[in-house]
């Protein structure tokens, strides 16, 4: 190599931004992808991607903001609604048990996770949050409606008649009040 050629050199690599001084290019370039890991960056392209349809990378994005610190609040049901609206209901049913082990009193969740159990022909695992939401919540008419309904489809009529009873009382002009009448066992006037 020629003496001009050595003398050279560091004049390129440091035009072509490879010496790493303060306020360089690759530190820059860290800061910007430390900024892209950013929750809020990862859950603004996570609702970007759920907007044009794409719900497998708006749910790579959502999931990875949780993971940075997003609140869970804002997060978990973008999460829930791109996961089900791309038919991954048991990729939805993981992500909210695995907030309902931090947050076992989230009984919004627990019914929501009951449906998606429905949703899927898992009548048992449907029944079994039912359950849990309606002795954390006796007055919540909903879920005494839906486990009634469940306990009647799974071939429990005496169980079913005891929450159809009660979500009348709770709901005497509820949306399912003709349903709930017509699936007790002796019928209340």
């Amino acid at each position: 190599m020629s003496l001009r050629a050595m003398l050279a050199l560091p004049l390129v690599l440091a035009l072509a931004g490879c010496g790493a001084r303060p306020g360089s290019r690759v530190e820059r370039g860290v800061e910007t992808m430390k900024t892209e890991k950013a929750p809020d960056k990862l859950l603004e392209r996570g609702k970007a991607f759920a907007q044009v349809g794409d719900f497998t990378r708006a749910e790579q994005y959502l999931a990875t903001a949780l993971d940075a610190g997003a609140d869970p609040a804002v997060v978990l049901p973008l999460l829930l609604r791109v996961c089900t609206e791309g038919q991954r209901y048991r990729v939805a049913i993981d992500y909210a048990e695995q907030h309902l082990r931090k947050h076992p009193g989230d009984q919004r969740l627990r019914f929501l996770v009951a449906t998606m159990y429905l949703a899927i022909g898992e009548t048992a695992g449907a029944r079994e949050r039912l359950e849990v939401v309606v002795a954390a919540s006796p007055k919540d008419a909903a879920a005494r409606f839906a486990l009634a309904s469940v306990l009647r489809d799974m071939g429990e009529p005496v169980l079913a008649d005891r929450h159809f009873r009660v979500y009348l009382e709770l709901e005497p002009k509820g949306t399912h009040v003709e349903e709930a009448r017509a699936s007790l066992l002796k019928e209340v006037r």
